[in-house]
Order: structure tokens, then sequence, then C-alpha cells
């Protein structure tokens, strides 16, 4: 079986700019683990015909190619982070080829979002794939996706590794910055605030989905309730809204604003923003509870402040449910007060998550292996069109 996935080059590009350039790379690294697999190419519909650098250093030997280079090169395509051509795909499908369209950002949102906000979006044909494959935290919205694409969809296995975060991780200690949180190091720094934790929020507030509103309420919370909690308050991502009458509402509101403990900034990398100016991450998600920054906080050990039902079943991080600000703060105060000395037993829960994520273990091989199998199964023989 030779597969194809797509992605979407321009000019610029950092890995770091979303979790789906990364998430491409791990999928075709599952695949390539797998025996029937003969190759795993890229099908670039981008302008650069090339992948930022972390990409030939984490996963060397994947090919770059065009959608015309990849005609008779694949068998089985993927549309995942690139959108391919519909009169292409129309004639892959037509030779027996297989097409699979993996969706990883929230299928409703993506449907309606655009619409109601006026935001422009690249649109597909709904009928253009053999499959639809989803990970676990969109199961809710497979009927939906079944109805408008007018074909199976499947639920596959959610898979991320470290080495990204590992070369980053690398590069800042060329500048002399260390990430991950060091009980001893991190104390100097903490007594430095006063005790308190130094909070970053890096939710991208481009959608309902992932927003900084109720992180920012839940860390005024805790501030609020116990002013050892909270040093300083760091929102990413917010300089687009600042001066949007709703945020400065919301803004002017919180107590860590009024004192001068807040600040807004553009966007940064996790890694290189906590080496330098945090401790701890507050999150919110809606309906979206499989981010890669979880993994890349907790990979860290800092305390994650979250409501992630999924995090959540592995006992990882500190969960509050919901939009329950309230008892967001007091999982904040509680980072504060515990989180040094029940470090080893936290780092042991988020290794559970690190395991069940690992694209190399025995489940997430045989859940992909099954799929592409059976996706292939009853194809026709190949034949020229």
């Amino acid at each position: 079986m030779r597969i194809g996935i797509s992605v979407l080059s321009h000019e610029g590009q950092s890995i770091w700019q979303n979790g789906l350039g990364q998430n491409v790379i791990f999928i075709a690294q599952a695949f390539q683990r797998l025996p029937f697999v003969e190759s795993v190419v890229l099908i670039d519909v981008g302008s650069e015909q090339r992948l930022p650098q972390p990409v030939d250093a984490i996963a060397p030997g994947l090919t770059l190619l065009t959608q015309q280079e990849a005609t008779d090169a694949v068998d089985v395509v993927i549309e995942m982070a690139g959108a391919l051509d519909n009169a292409w795909l129309d004639l892959m499908r037509a030779r027996g080829r297989k097409v699979v369209y993996y969706c990883c950002g929230q299928p409703y949102v993506g449907l309606v979002e655009p619409v109601v906000f006026n935001k422009p979006v690249h649109t597909s044909r709904p009928d253009r794939c053999d499959e639809i494959w989803v990970v676990s935290k969109d199961r809710l919205h497979v009927p939906m996706m079944r109805t408008l694409h007018r074909c199976p969809v499947h639920v596959v296995p959610y898979v991320w590794h470290s080495g990204f975060l590992q070369a980053r991780i690398a590069e800042l200690a060329q500048h002399g910055l260390e990430y991950g949180y060091d009980t001893e190091r991190s104390r100097g720094a903490r007594e430095a605030a006063g005790g308190a934790l130094r909070v970053a929020i890096f939710e991208p507030n481009i959608s309902v989905v992932k927003c900084s509103s109720i992180p920012m309420l839940a860390c005024d919370e805790a501030y609020r309730a116990d002013r050892a909690s909270v040093a300083a308050l760091h929102a990413l991502n917010t300089l687009h809204m600042k001066d949007h009458l709703t945020m400065l509402h919301l803004a002017n509101s919180l107590d860590l604003v009024r004192e001068h403990r807040a600040t807004f900034h553009g966007r940064h990398d996790i890694a290189g923003f906590m080496s330098q100016h945090t401790d701890a991450v507050v999150a919110h998600q809606w309906d979206n509870d499989q981010n890669y920054s979880y993994l890349d906080v907790l990979h860290g050990d800092y305390p994650l402040i979250h409501n992630s039902p999924w995090l959540a079943s592995f006992g990882a991080g500190y969960y509050y449910p919901g939009f329950d600000a309230h008892e967001g703060g007091q999982q904040l105060i509680a980072a504060a007060r515990t989180h040094d000395a029940g470090l080893a037993a936290y780092r042991a829960r988020t290794r559970a998550v690190f395991d069940a994520v690992d694209p190399y273990n025995e489940e997430n091989l045989h859940g992909y292996a099954q799929r592409l199998q059976a996706l292939v199964e009853h194809a026709p023989t190949r034949r020229s069109v």
C-alpha cells in the first residue's frame, strides 16, 4: 500500500503555528511502521514545496510531491492538512484509489462559524471522499459528518510524541534557557514573585472553541480568593482584540488588570515563552478536549489547569468542569499550594497520557492498520484512466 497525505506549505511557515502540521508527521511515522505499507509521501498543495526545518530532523526521508507527481505514486489519498483539488480526487477514485478526509478541526464549528462571523474559508465538495476519519474528541459529530459527506465516518487513534518539543528544548538550551518545571529552579522564580505562580494562557482566540475568557476569569477568581496564588497573568494571542470593547470590558473588570499584574501578548510558542516567563498554564476548550498544547505543557511538568474530560480520565493536570471559572480558580490555588510536593505523582499520571498517544504503541498501530485494510479491502483492481 502506498499512502499520500496532504500538506500545505507557505512562506514563513513554522511547525508551531498550529498542531496540524505536527499531526501529519506523527500519522506518517505511524504508517511507516505498518508492515503492509510500501511508502508514505506528503502531497504539497502549497507554495513552497518544502516543509519547516524541524520536519527533516524529526522525520527524515519523507518525500514531498505535488498532486500531479502523486497521481501514479499513491493508492490511498488522505486529505489532512491541505485541501486537494476535487477534479484530481475524482480522477484518483475513478482509477480505483481510495480517498479519506481526515478531519482534525472541530467539525461543527468549522461548518457554522465562517457563515455566522463572515470568515473567509476554503470549502470542498462534501462527497469527494470514500471515508471520513475523526479522533475521539469529535465522536459526537460522527452522525452529522456521515450525513454531510454521504460516506462512513470512523474514529481513529489520537497520536503525539515529543520529538518536535524536544528539538525546541534543545534549541532553547543553546541560548541558556531551560524548559520544564524543576522544583528548585521554579522555587527560586516563585520566591522572587512572592511565592505565587506566573500564569500563561495560550488559547488562540480565533474561534469560540478555544478562547481566553474563562481562563482569565479563573485566574482572577484565584487571585481574589488568595493574593498569594497568582503573581502575574500573561494572556497570549490577544493583541488582535485588545481594543475591542467586549475585551476591554472583561479585562478592566479583573483585579489582576486593575493591580497591573496582567500583560497581553501576541503569539509565542509554549516552550520558548514558558522557559522565560511563566510557571503554570490555565486552559479552556469547548468540545475540543484533545490539544497538543496540553501535552507540551504536561511534558514540562508544569501545572496545567484545564477543563478537558479526556485528560481528567487519566487524572492528569488540575481539572475543572465546563465553564466553571470558580472551580478553575480553586484548582489554580491548589496548584500553587501543592504542585511542588506532588510533582512525582503528577509526573506519573501524565506518563499514562503519553503512553496512550504514542504513535508507535501496539494499540494505535493496530487501530490504523485495521482502518487502512478495511478501506482497501474491496477496492477494484488498479487501472489506468
